[in-house]
């Protein structure tokens, strides 16, 4: 073995060699330096050192070094001939391994005296038990046995009495010998008495007279016996010595009495009795009674309901409720959704009482969530929203106030989605929103005319009223807000004011100049003359209707426009219209909710708030909202769930029951209505949700008799994967409107020949569609009649047959076009002609007031004064 040096020692025990030699000193061995050589006698007195200054005791080294426990692993290699396919052999080589393991005895904790006193106590127990019960059978045994010989006593009493009545009517039948069976009855007696005295057998007569009773004696001890057998069994002898004991029932005695039994009982496998019901035998107490008169239910009814959860509520089949469904002219199934109005009347017409169900659990939380708070109201700037004619100049006035070119990045120059924008000015804030003055619009003016406080109606001077001039007007009367005209571009030469003013008044939109009160201001958005002006009339409006919100509460208000953003996600702008919205804020908006991530103004700019009337960008919603949405800030996200989960649970079963199964008489008219009608499938995907709208508005109106525009699938960003399978799947159009398609949709579109079209312009799209629906509808075949001859007379012809010579009364009429006969203006006959002469020559056709020959193809019953109308057919390509 080679020698152990203090360095090396050090090396070993991860120590530095300076404290392993001032351990060494400390347990009272010198060492001057790292070469000098440790035995192993220093090294074992050195750790015997160490562990006493750690308080541990010191055993001997033997005893530390010896094993606690030994594992002997053991392997064996064979071989096996393995006989395979045909006459080869094959050797497997099979390897057995065996591991034992040997522990020490003092390492076996064995806590033998604390099981055995459980054992003992268990048995102790056990016998206790056993005697208790031994007892008690034994007073039951002795209680009944009591009884037996109570009730022997009595039949051998009542059997003693029934033998004197016989004796008695035996001695009245006698009669005349009543002495002497008197003295024979006493001398029976007494021979009786004196045979039993001295053991001799009574009479053969006796002995059948008494053994009736006999067998009833008999009987009696049968009943006892059998009990004593039962309980002389139950128990045995109760004096068992503790250690055969523990021998005889050896792993039981963990065991309760109960717990033996039905182990012991289990191995005996008795016949299983069937046992009945209560409900099937009618004897017992809960059994099934017939009700005696009809059970109305009330049923609550939701605003929509399953036909099956209805079947249940009422307690009847699915398959009834479906029939009085189908009695009522409702094709439904088990599993469809019907609306409020028809629950109620199938609940009524099966005899039941229909209530209103509440299950707008989660909707009246947050109304009490949010009149929780209520903070003192404070002014707050007024919201403005431009409305008018495409081209009249809105966007270029608005930019003008806030010095910025908004207009120059709208394609085609016109605004096609809401613009929101709050404008600081020397008296005050204002609030402005933009909308499209297009005519696909409609909903998106609608929805800025029910958000704001005034309306500005810019209508262009040169221009006059226009269609959508007329519809923001009555926008604006029917949210019941005032109107101040901005009559633009002043600065033409050809601009008239007086010509606006008399068509608004048309629209009773009177000037206040002209007695009415309505404020009209010329401005110019190219010059800026008048702006000052508008701004100033727009303030002194909201000071007219006193404009207050609470500041300090939770925030709620209106999406104006939501889109899908690549980078950021949903993206929404909302206009806040009480309270404060704040970063971290948790909110519900329609089916949507989160928790702000980010506030954007309209510059891009990020802030921390936004009070009333300011319009801001919101990051954070789980999904895309609508447009026109109202949204509520909440205290928790929980409560934002659920809200959000309840109203797309109500919109899937509204969507659902729109098209239940519809009346038997609506079916059939679509049946009809189906036959020969085309269908232009259209995917649109837009940059924002109003766009979206607008679309599929404008495209489902250009359906009509011959052809149906079905926008399949419609939404918010570019276009994905999913889109083009949906399109390549229904055949469909796919437009996209200010967005684009990615890698993998355009592989798939190229893939599948789909027709992918994109725009950036709203009126394009619908042309485009015009275009494309028409070509779909394909050409229509016309009849144009082009001459009419009158027959005069008729001649038979051994070539012709009938040959009527005619007169032309009107247009011409031609040799290879088809022709009808009318007798009295109905026809009698359609072909065509064979042969047309004007006197004995062949002509091509015969004009207006020129008479003719006309032989006409396998028809033979021309009259006098029939009609000739010769017609010719045209293809006119179809349009919408």
């Amino acid at each position: 073995m080679s020698e152990v040096t203090v360095g090396s020692l050090a090396k070993i025990v991860g120590l530095p060699v300076d404290k392993l030699l001032k351990q060494l000193a400390d347990a009272g061995m010198e060492f001057s330096g790292p070469d000098q050589i440790v035995s192993s006698t220093e090294k074992i007195k050195l750790l015997g050192f160490l562990r006493r200054s750690h308080g541990k005791t010191e055993k001997p080294a033997e005893a530390a070094a010896a094993p606690k426990k030994i594992t002997i692993a053991r392997r064996k290699t064979e071989e096996l001939t393995v006989a395979s396919s045909g006459k080869s052999k094959t050797t497997v080589a099979v390897e057995v391994r065996q591991k034992r393991t040997y522990v020490k005895r003092d390492e076996v904790a064995a806590p033998v005296s604390d099981e055995r006193e459980e054992l003992l106590r268990k048995l102790e127990q056990s016998k206790s038990r056993n005697a208790e019960e031994q007892a008690r059978l034994s007073e039951f045994d002795r209680a009944r046995r009591e009884q037996i010989e109570a009730e022997r006593a009595e039949k051998e009493r009542v059997l003693r009495e029934a033998e004197e009545k016989a004796r008695v009517a035996a001695a009245e039948l006698a009669g005349k010998k009543a002495g002497v069976v008197d003295s024979d009855v006493a001398g029976h007696e007494s021979r009786r008495e004196r045979d039993e005295k001295h053991g001799h057998k009574p009479h053969k007569t006796e002995a059948l007279r008494h053994e009736p009773a006999k067998a009833a004696k008999d009987k009696v001890p049968s009943k006892t016996a059998k009990h004593k057998v039962r309980g002389s069994h139950v128990m045995v002898d109760n004096d068992i010595d503790d250690d055969s004991a523990l021998q005889n029932i050896s792993g039981q005695l963990h065991l309760t009495a109960a717990e033996r039994e039905r182990r012991v009982s289990a191995g005996k496998k008795k016949p299983k009795q069937k046992v009945l019901e209560a409900s099937r035998t009618a004897t017992g107490q809960h059994g099934f009674s017939r009700p005696t008169a009809p059970i109305t239910r009330e049923v609550a009814v939701g605003e929509s309901i399953l036909v099956s959860e209805l079947a249940n509520k009422l307690a009847m089949k699915g398959s009834d409720v479906v029939r009085a469904l189908f009695k009522m002219g409702m094709m439904v199934t088990i599993n469809q959704v019907i609306d409020h109005d028809t629950a109620v009347l199938v609940v009524e017409e099966l005899g039941h009482k229909a209530v209103q169900a509440n299950d707008n659990d989660a909707e009246l939380a947050l109304v009490a969530h949010l009149d929780e708070v209520q903070g003192d109201k404070s002014t707050r700037p007024p919201v403005v929203t431009i409305m008018g004619h495409v081209d009249h100049g809105k966007t270029s006035l608005l930019d003008y106030i806030r010095r910025t070119k908004v207009a120059t990045g709208e394609a085609g120059g016109i605004t096609q989605h809401i613009g929101a924008y709050h404008v600081e000015t020397p008296r005050g804030v204002i609030s402005f929103l933009d909308t499209p003055g297009h005519a696909a619009f409609t909903a998106m003016r609608a929805r800025g005319a029910k958000l704001t406080d005034i309306v500005v109606l810019v209508v262009a001077a040169d221009d006059g009223v226009m269609p959508q001039t007329i519809e923001a007007v009555e926008h604006a009367r029917s949210a019941k807000v005032p109107l101040i005209v901005a009559m633009n571009k002043m600065d033409k030469s050809e601009a008239n004011p007086d010509n606006v003013k008399q068509g608004l008044v048309k629209l009773e939109v009177v000037p206040e100049e002209w007695g009415g009160d309505v404020q009209f201001v010329p401005v110019s958005a190219k010059t800026g003359d008048g702006v000052d002006n508008l701004l100033e009339s727009i303030l002194v409006q909201a000071e007219l209707l006193e404009l207050k919100a609470t500041v300090d509460a939770r925030a709620s208000g209106v999406v104006i426009e939501s889109s899908l953003d690549k980078g950021r996600g949903p993206v929404a702008t909302v206009l806040v219209q009480e309270g404060t919205l704040k970063k971290g804020d948790y909110l519900v908006s329609g089916l949507q909710y989160g928790r702000v991530r980010a506030l954007f103004d309209e510059n891009g700019k990020q802030t921390e708030s936004a009070g009333p009337s300011i319009p801001v960008q919101v990051l954070g919603l789980s999904g895309v909202p609508d447009a026109g949405d109202d949204f509520v800030v909440v205290a928790d996200e929980r409560l934002a769930k659920e809200v959000a989960q309840q109203r797309e649970i109500k919109r899937r079963e509204s969507r659902l029951v729109k098209q239940p199964g519809s009346r038997m008489e609506d079916v059939m008219a679509q049946m009809g209505a189906g036959q020969g009608q085309q269908v232009l499938n259209i995917l649109v995907k837009a940059d924002v949700q109003g766009s979206v709208e607008a679309l599929r508005d404008s495209l489902t109106g250009l359906s009509n008799e011959a052809i149906r525009i079905n926008v399949i699938s419609s939404g918010v960003g570019g276009i994905t994967e999913s889109d083009a399978t949906l399109a390549a799947a229904s055949k469909a159009v796919v437009i996209g409107f200010n967005v684009r398609a990615d890698a993998s949709a355009r592989r798939i579109i190229e893939n599948n020949g789909i027709d992918l079209r994109y725009f950036s312009i709203i009126y394009d799209v619908i042309d485009q569609v015009k275009q494309v629906a028409s070509g779909l509808l394909g050409v229509e075949i016309r009849e144009e009649i082009i001459g009419i001859a009158e027959v005069r007379d008729v001649f038979r012809s051994s070539k012709f047959g009938a040959v009527a010579g005619s007169l032309v009364i009107e247009g011409t009429v031609k040799r290879n076009k088809p022709i009808r006969v009318l007798r009295n203006s109905v026809v009698v006959f359609e072909g065509e002609l064979e042969s047309l002469r004007r006197f004995k020559d062949i002509v091509e056709e015969v004009r207006s007031g020129t008479e003719c020959g006309i032989a006409v193809k396998a028809y033979n019953d021309v009259k006098p004064g029939d009609q000739i109308e010769c017609f010719e057919r045209i293809e006119v390509a179809r349009s919408l």
